[in-house]
């Protein structure tokens, strides 16, 4: 006899696990499907830091959403007894009059954040470690920070776990397809029904929605470590995240947390659109280039030899924006895809409004700017 759930939730990675662990806490029968190890460094939630910044909340949509965010994370970590919210305080820095810095600014005052602007002089006299150009400044914003994903992760399937739900890792969804009472899904191993499915695949979601098609689309990105010079000026408590803006990008790091190095990564870093199941996951030499270049300019002190360097996934849409939608076809099934290298700090808000839409059909968060009619 074929085993039946309330809800399957496919893929326990960042958004995933969150999701189960939302949909237990309800008391909803709840599976979770996994292909890979939980965690795992195969998709977008994996590593050392994710970044958790009120400057990223960019538009109005975001603002009520990282706020909701934060009281999550926050009852989590009391929940979890460990540290998964490290608040460094965050720098963005660009041109004066460059997008980055006005968004930044909004953002911090949509959300009520003290925050200061800088000029390149000022911030350099504070953390002397940057070397920008004359015309830059920077918004210093003190209650941002970052997360630890993987640890973060297991605090939600341990809170999962806790309230009854099963996971399964190592089991490849092969397909699933609508019943008249709910949906079936095949894995490689079994197969298991339910009355609601969650589609979270990351990379992956395309291959199981046909509508995000050419609209959820993988990108590899790599992020670099290099040693410090002094490697005491870049512990959690000593500097902050940053985000810089680029006549070649935006590039964005961190502290030295977990790996002895200073994180070094580039929004899209290459742009190279990717199969996930086949790409380099390997790093090259050309990333690490890429990468040291953009250090030696901009944070000089933190360009010593290379520690540590690994890949992992993207999934962007066209406008930059979450899918977080019910299918048009199939209301039992809910999507959350296409976080688009920005997604993690939302996560567990995420986790809750899935939660919502799986359980009652609807959420009090506004979400229709995440709809997916919009492509």
């Amino acid at each position: 006899m074929t085993d039946r759930y309330d809800a399957i939730v496919l893929g326990v990675g960042g958004m995933g696990s969150a999701t189960v662990a939302h949909l237990a806490a309800r008391g909803v029968d709840v599976l979770g499907l996994e292909r890979y190890d939980v965690p795992h460094d195969h998709g977008s939630s994996h590593g050392y830091t994710r970044r958790f910044t009120f400057t990223d909340a960019d538009d109005p949509a975001a603002v009520p959403l990282l706020q909701r965010a934060e009281q999550l994370w926050t009852a989590l970590e009391d929940d979890h007894a460990r540290q998964l919210f490290y608040r460094t305080g965050s720098i963005d820095a660009g041109p004066a009059d460059g997008s980055l810095l006005e968004n930044a600014v909004a953002a911090c005052e949509d959300l009520g954040r003290e925050y200061e602007r800088l000029s390149s002089t000022e911030l350099s006299d504070r953390y002397p470690e940057y070397d920008l150009p004359p015309e830059y400044e920077a918004i210093y914003q003190p209650d941002g920070g970052f997360l630890d994903p993987e640890a973060c992760l297991v605090a939600h399937v341990e809170r999962a776990h806790r309230e009854g739900a099963t996971i399964r890792a190592r089991e490849r969804v092969v397909d699933w397809s609508p019943t008249g009472d709910g949906v079936r899904v095949e894995t490689d191993y079994d197969a298991y029904e339910s009355d609601h499915l969650v589609i979270t695949a990351g990379a992956w979601t395309a291959r199981f929605v046909d509508a995000l098609e050419g609209i959820a689309v993988p990108e590899r990105q790599v992020v670099a470590r290099f040693q410090p010079d002094e490697p005491a000026r870049f512990e959690p408590n000593q500097f902050p995240v940053w985000n810089l803006e680029t006549p070649d990008g935006r590039f964005y790091g961190g502290p030295v947390h977990r790996v002895p190095g200073l994180e070094f990564g580039r929004h899209h870093h290459r742009e190279e659109t990717v199969d996930p199941d086949a790409f380099e996951r390997e790093p090259t030499q050309a990333d690490e280039r890429f990468l040291r270049e953009f250090a030696e300019e901009y944070l000089p002190a933190g360009t010593g030899p290379t520690l540590h360097m690994d890949t992992c996934l993207y999934t962007n849409t066209p406008d930059e924006q979450f899918v977080l939608d019910t299918l048009p076809d199939d209301s039992q099934v809910v999507v959350g895809a296409g976080f688009s290298g920005r997604g993690f700090a939302f996560a567990s808000v995420v986790g809750e409004i899935i939660a919502d839409l799986a359980v009652d059909g609807e959420t009090d968060h506004e979400i229709e700017p995440f709809s997916l009619d919009r492509f």
